[in-house]
């Protein structure tokens, strides 16, 4: 998770506290001081880490609460509250809105991260169900079109820009006609940036602005500077009409917490933060499930958010639920399962949401993930006759050696796959005997499947992550039941190293 550091520090702190057999002056000072040093290691503001420790004294005065109360709730929601308060700018930012016509314009310095996270940002709408564009307006850096024509085509986003104008203003006006002629309901326009705050950066992205009228200006800034984020985004906030802030770079370092509570005090809202390089490293920020992530009490809207990118697909395959209830697993289901897995994103992204996750071992999301394309690879170079079979053992050696050499592979890796849908298989198969509703979204299956057979679905490791059974029953009955989310739950057991 982004800043895994700062969550860490104060998810261990609280730890503490909770491990204390008295909650006293003491044991709270201590908690609070924890708290403190990691935040400010996280390069937050001195005089804002004050004044959080002043007001949690002030609203957790252990002498006035009565015997009865729970110390260690009351403690726990006040420095949630305050954090939120931290990085809460009070105001929300504009929204676009599906089928109308947008436009976004991004501003920010050279080597932010802008013109990915134009891409990234584009990428995270057309998943939700937008038209997006873009537009390169940036004609002062070499080689800026040639980056998002790169992405662009990666993420097959429709994109305008010119090898040969040098004018940011006539290429952003064109290319706002054109996509807006054909239907794009979000258009976003990616402008040049420069080394430092120069007038001449602030009179092109003026002219830019005033040009193209755009429904939303936001600012990327990379968080690497910490506290100077302030400086930089009032600046920004003086000489555009900023309407909201992406912060970049949130994996490479510990200055994070510092570069969002500076931004908040700005009161412009961050609407995105970037964790990564590539396309899926991209989240919303949204402050109580971020703050609540850093406490380690998990997000489970987010997580639900994540999962139910996939489950529709689920909803529209009858054929599935019903080989789900008779317990048969074949190679094909796992390859498409396999799919939806990879769709979700990096897993970390995704148990970074459940509780506890902060103090949870990190496992290697790249090697997951290679080791799933290699197994769909191997799968690419199998006959019909091999992926519908549930009989293993019409996979005789030569068949073996057929298949790691038309998926150039070794024989060895071939049957380590063979051994991992095996291992599935025999999850798969403790699904049998369940009621699979004749109608209605996968979801109303929670009226048939409890918390009790969910747990043998689950791997050990992600039963325990969730918080056992308790934490399992409290999550179905939260959540409206989860349904089908058992197979692909198995999957990110395999994924994240799972029990043999």
């Amino acid at each position: 998770m982004v800043l895994a550091e700062l969550g860490g520090s104060i998810s261990r702190a609280l730890q503490q506290m909770s491990n204390a057999t008295v909650i006293d002056e003491k044991v709270l000072n201590e908690c609070l001081n924890e708290i403190t040093r990691a935040l400010l290691q996280s390069d937050v503001q001195f005089k804002l880490v004050r004044d959080m420790q002043t007001n949690i004294k002030k609203i957790v005065n252990l002498e006035d609460l009565a015997a009865g109360h729970n110390k260690r709730r009351i403690i726990q929601n006040a420095i949630f509250n305050e954090l939120c308060k931290m990085l809460d700018p009070g105001k929300p930012s504009f929204t676009p809105k599906k089928g109308k016509p947008s436009v976004v314009m991004f501003v920010g310095l050279q080597g932010s991260g802008k013109t990915t996270t134009c891409t990234k940002y584009a990428y995270y709408h057309q998943k939700k169900g937008w038209k997006p564009a873009l537009v390169c307006a940036d004609t002062f850096r070499a080689g800026a079109f040639d980056q998002l024509k790169q992405n662009a085509t990666k993420a097959k986003i429709p994109f305008y820009g010119s090898y040969m104008e040098s004018d940011p203003v006539k290429i952003a006006v064109e290319g706002v006609e054109t996509f807006k002629k054909e239907n794009c309901d979000l258009i976003i326009v990616d402008t040049s940036g420069r080394h430092k705050q120069e007038a001449a950066l602030f009179e092109e992205m003026r002219q830019v602005a005033e040009a193209t009228k755009p429904d939303l200006v936001i600012f990327v800034m990379d968080s690497s500077i910490g506290q100077a984020a302030f400086d930089q985004a009032q600046a920004f906030k003086q000489s555009a009409a900023v309407g909201a802030v992406i912060v970049t770079k949130m994996d490479g370092h510990a200055k994070g917490g510092g570069a969002l509570s500076a931004v908040a005090a700005t009161k412009s809202p961050v609407i995105f933060i970037g964790t990564g390089e590539h396309m899926d490293e991209f989240e919303v920020f949204d402050v109580k499930p971020f703050v609540s992530r850093l406490l380690g009490m998990g997000d489970w809207s987010g997580f639900m958010d994540k999962i139910q990118e996939v489950v529709p697909k689920l909803d529209n395959q009858p054929e599935l639920l019903q080989k789900l209830s008779e317990g048969t697993f074949t190679l094909r289901i796992m390859y498409e399962q396999f799919q939806n897995l990879l769709q979700m994103g990096p897993l970390s992204q995704l148990t970074s949401m459940l509780p506890g996750a902060e103090l949870m071992p990190k496992g290697n999301d790249k090697e997951s993930q290679a080791k799933i394309k290699r197994y769909m690879t191997m799968m690419d170079s199998m006959t019909n006759e091999e992926l519908d079979s549930t009989n293993t053992k019409i996979i005789t050696e030569s068949r073996i050696v057929r298949i790691a050499r038309g998926s150039g592979r070794l024989v060895r890796e071939v049957m380590e796959m063979f051994e991992e849908y095996k291992r599935l298989a025999k999850i798969w198969s403790k699904m049998k005997g369940l009621k699979i509703p004749k109608k209605g979204p996968m979801s109303s299956l929670n009226q048939n499947m409890n918390a009790q057979q969910m747990s043998k679905v689950l791997p050990p490791q992600m039963l325990k992550q969730i918080g056992g059974m308790g934490g399992l029953q409290n999550l179905m009955k939260q959540m409206g039941g989860m349904g089908g989310l058992g197979s692909a739950k198995d999957m990110m057991g395999m994924l994240g190293g799972g029990d043999k």
